[in-house]
Parts: structure tokens; sequence; C-alpha cells
């Protein structure tokens, strides 16, 4: 019986793999004939029968960015570079796409060390870090025992040089590593979608409104309350705004 449902899973898997393979070919089709909104239905489509991937999402922000829908373009840019931050052509559309927002909102940067270091963090995904940690490991265990098999001192100094290094860079890895699970669980964000949205002061309609943002804007998400989201913008401004206004990523 185990065999039996074993085998239905995998037939179902086999089966949705190539309906997805086949609804992404013809996306692709539609999309290059300028029929974006056919194109996009069967992206989503695609997303909808649980299959993620960093072509889906930047093809789907492409075709949005094409129909001028800047919050759902830039949305999946971004969903995009959740999978792959280092897709500079993802990157690079997605710097065209919030050229095209209104709200123009500074960041507070950061300056010295800790910026190099985020930088440094945020070069590739929390699994890329995770494989990297894996592979320099292997790497160390090999280095390791050549030089415990070895006879000549010169070769032992060095072997055991080589290994110390790769030990460090793989600790190194695995905390960069457990830091950008940390940013990308923790720190979560949304795309406003609302055309004007009002943020106000206190989570409740009669609460005063502080000032507006507009669709394709960016934020972090502080805390929920019965149907409101208080965000915190890149300046460092904070405020509430209703849920339905905006979609997490």
């Amino acid at each position: 019986m185990k065999n039996l449902i074993f085998t239905f899973l995998v037939l179902v898997s086999v089966l949705a793999q190539a309906q997805n393979s086949e609804l992404f070919k013809e996306a692709n089709q539609a999309y290059a004939s300028d029929n974006f909104e056919t194109a996009i239905a069967k992206y989503e489509k695609i997303l909808e029968n649980g299959e993620t991937s960093v072509a889906v999402y930047y093809n789907l922000g492409n075709a949005y960015y094409k129909l001028n829908n800047v919050a759902p373009s830039i949305y999946y840019y971004e969903k995009a570079l959740q999978l792959d931050p280092t897709d500079e052509d993802v990157q690079n559309n997605l710097k065209f796409a919030q050229s095209m927002t209104i709200d123009d909102i500074p960041n507070n940067e950061e300056t010295g060390l800790q910026k190099r270091i985020n930088q440094l963090i945020s070069t590739f995904s929390y699994n890329t870090w995770a494989y990297l940690a894996i592979g320099l490991s292997v790497l160390f265990v090999t280095l390791f025992l050549l030089y415990y098999f070895s006879h000549t001192p010169l070769r032992k100094r060095v072997l055991f040089g080589l290994a110390v290094f790769i030990f460090l860079l793989g600790c190194t890895s695995v905390i960069f590593a457990f830091q950008q699970q940390e940013i990308q669980f923790n720190n979560q964000f949304a795309i406003i979608f609302a055309e004007e949205a009002a943020v106000k002061n206190e989570p409740s309609p009669r609460g005063e409104a502080a000032f507006k943002l507009h669709a394709g804007t960016k934020a972090k998400v502080l805390e929920n309350y019965q149907g409101w989201v208080k965000i915190e913008l890149p300046n460092g401004t904070q405020g509430w705004i209703e849920n339905n206004n905006l979609k997490r990523l």
C-alpha cells in the first residue's frame, strides 16, 4: 500500500512539473507576442500550482512592468531577489521599476565597517552561504588528512596553514548563513499596492493621517493589529496602514 501511495505521489509530481513546464512555455510565447495579460495569467497559474523560481517571478515582474503596473512589478522582482539576491538582471529591472514610483524616500545609510559586513552578507542567500560552508568543511577535512599523512615538514606547515584558513572561512560562512536567514525570515517587508494609502498615527479609522504612500513603495512590517499593520520606511518613519493596502513579500 505504501509503495502504491509513493508511486501515485511521484506520478502527480511528474505531471505537475510537466504542466508547469508547458505553462511556462506558453507564458513566454504570450509575452513575446506582447500579450502580457495572458502571460501574467499563465505565470500566476504556475505559482498557484506551488512552483516558484527566479525565472517565473522575474518574467511576472517584466510583464507587469510592460503594463505600467508598478506595484506588482516591484513585488515580483523583490520575490525573485529573495531566491537569488545576486541576479543582476533582476536588480537592474527593479531599479527601473522603482524609478516609476511616486514616493521618494531616502535611506538611513549605514556607514563604516557594519555597512561593508552587511553588504557582504547580502551577497548570497542563506542557502548559498550554507552550501559554501559545507563545501569548505569538506575541503578542510581533505587538507587536514593531507597534513596528517604528510611527512615533509614544509608541506605539513603549508597544509596546516591552509586548513586553518579554510576552517575560519567555513565558520564565517556559517555565521553569515544564520544572519542572512534572520534577515530574510525575521525582517518582514511589504509593497504598497494601493494607488494612494493614508498612514496614520494609530491603528484606527479615526486616527490622524500622518502622511500618504503610493503604489510600489517598500516598507518594513513591524506589527499587526486588527486589520492594521505598523510599518517602517527606509528613513525610519513609522505609522499604521490598513492591511488591504499592501502585499507582504
